[in-house]
Order: C-alpha cells, then sequence, then structure tokens
C-alpha cells in the first residue's frame, strides 16, 4: 500500500517537472525570438549616494540573471549631485558595460533621438 502512494508521488512530481520543462521551453521560443532592440532604463538619480549602488545592482540582477526582457541600456542621469553619488556611478560603470552615465541635458536628447518605428 505504501509502495503504490510513494510510486503515485514520484509519478506526479515527474510529470509536473516535464509540465515545467515543457512550458520553459515554449516561453522560451515564442517570447526570446521576438524582434526587439531591448528595453532602456532611465534613472534619474540627485544626492542618492546611500542607495543608488543597491537599487542599480537590483534592476541589473532582475534583468541579467532573471526572466526578464533583454535590457539595452541603463541609462542614469546624474542631476549635479554634491556627494559621492558621481563616483559610486562611475564604478558601477566600470563594471557593467551597458550603464552610461549622462547629465539631464543629454539625457534629454537621447529620449528625443530615439527613433519610434
Amino acid at each position: 500500500m505504501w509502495d503504490f502512494f510513494i510510486n503515485a508521488t514520484i509519478w506526479t512530481l515527474a510529470f509536473y517537472g516535464l509540465y515545467e520543462i515543457i512550458k520553459n521551453i515554449i516561453y522560451i521560443f515564442s517570447y526570446t525570438n521576438l524582434k526587439s532592440n531591448g528595453i532602456y532604463v532611465i534613472v534619474a538619480a540627485k544626492n542618492q549616494e546611500n542607495i543608488i549602488e543597491g537599487f542599480i545592482r537590483g534592476i541589473l540582477f532582475r534583468f541579467l540573471y532573471g526572466k526578464e526582457d533583454n535590457i539595452k541600456d541603463i541609462i542614469i542621469a546624474d542631476l549635479n549631485s554634491k556627494d559621492s553619488t558621481k563616483q559610486i556611478l562611475d564604478k558601477m560603470k566600470n563594471d557593467y558595460n551597458n550603464i552610461q552615465i549622462t547629465t539631464w541635458k543629454e539625457c534629454k536628447e537621447i529620449i528625443d533621438n530615439i527613433n519610434v518605428s
């Protein structure tokens, strides 16, 4: 009798695992093959030295290591910070090649020049 319950549990878990594998394969082929240029994330920061590194790393880990869409660039507009926010962002820019640090005026120019198609 116990053998029946153990075998039923094992077979149920095996079928569930097979279902999840098939679901992931369908997801990969149906959603990742779309013609996409990626996502642009724009962050405005001013005097945020205490939280900026954790915030940007949280965004990076969610998109780089998660199942989210791919990130084209993270554009950080530094709004004339008077603290060490700029130094923290420069250090992170050296670690990750998809981070751009600009001024607010340069960020506005980038947004205005985006080709909508």
